[in-house]
């Protein structure tokens, strides 16, 4: 990640768009992540997340930042920074819903458990390297398809699908995962949980 500041936002553009893995590439040349699958069989599949990014943070051997390891079926598995793997569901878990109040009626109370019942799923939190607690929501935010907010619930992060009616691009799928810049040591965090959000919308889990 380059220690320059632009006072701009990274602006990853997500090569492919896939979840089978992806490059990430900001349109500055400032950081270039790789998310790649290195093992899919009946048990498992594994994806590295890799800093693909210029000298002198880029080594003549990728060591990844990232391990993603989902298991047979595409359940949930682990996730693993520095080698030490964690559950992805303690990784990135709900927030505790609110309890409405007792003098709602009832027609609302039934709406606000029905739709925290079908959206609950759009919603995680995670502790990043920082120690500070993200947020990660689906379809929040005006042309955004993920926002990922801080305790402050300011938005720190979005990843936003290409628009209809946009040319083809090369070697971009027109997604684009914005980072502010001064969250840019979070980029792995960042990338990492939105990849199982994604991966937990896609197979409904």
């Amino acid at each position: 990640m380059s220690a320059t500041r632009y006072g701009l936002p990274y602006m990853l553009e997500d090569t492919t768009g896939s979840l089978s893995g992806s490059e990430f590439v900001d349109i500055h040349e400032r950081m270039h992540f790789a998310v790649r699958c290195t093992l899919r069989d009946a048990r498992q599949t594994v994806y590295m997340i890799y800093n693909m990014g210029p000298a002198p943070l880029q080594r003549a051997v990728h060591l990844p930042l990232a391990g993603l390891t989902f298991g047979a079926d595409n359940a949930l598995g682990t996730i693993s920074f520095a080698g030490v793997p964690m559950p992805m569901r303690n990784y990135l878990f709900k927030p505790p819903q609110r309890v409405p109040s007792l003098a709602v009626s009832p027609a609302i109370l039934l709406r606000c458990i029905a739709s925290g019942s079908s959206s609950s799923h759009k919603v995680r939190r995670f502790v990043a390297s920082d120690g500070q607690t993200y947020q990660w929501a689906r379809r929040t935010q005006p042309n955004q398809e993920w926002t990922c907010t801080n305790s402050n619930a300011l938005i720190v992060a979005s990843y936003s699908l290409k628009t209809a009616g946009e040319p083809e691009y090369n070697r971009s799928s027109g997604c684009i995962l914005e980072l502010a810049e001064e969250c840019g040591n979070l980029a792995p965090d960042i990338l990492a949980s939105l990849w199982i959000m994604r991966h937990i919308v896609e197979y409904n889990l």
